[in-house]
C-alpha cells in the first residue's frame, strides 16, 4: 500500500477551509495529525481520513464514536 500525502493547500482545498485555519489547527494541538519534514508540512491521507471519521455525528449532540460506545 502506498502511503498519499498532502501539502496544506490541498488538505485545506479539501474540507473548504483557509490554510491559516490548518495552521492555527496545529498550532493549538487539533485537527488532523501531520508531518513536518524540513519546514514542509504535510498530511498523510489515512491521518485526516482518521480525523474526519472522528468528527462523525449522530446527532448534534452525539458522536458516532459515542453512540457506538454507548450501543
Amino acid at each position: 500500500m502506498d502511503v498519499v500525502h498532502l501539502c496544506q493547500k490541498q488538505t485545506a482545498a479539501r474540507w473548504n477551509i483557509s490554510e491559516a485555519t490548518l495552521e492555527r489547527w496545529r498550532s493549538a494541538g487539533i485537527g488532523p495529525k501531520f508531518l513536518k519534514l524540513c519546514r514542509r508540512v504535510a498530511y498523510r491521507q489515512v491521518d485526516f481520513e482518521a480525523y474526519e471519521e472522528s468528527c462523525l455525528q449522530i446527532s448534534t449532540s452525539q458522536s458516532v464514536a459515542a453512540h457506538a460506545q454507548s450501543n
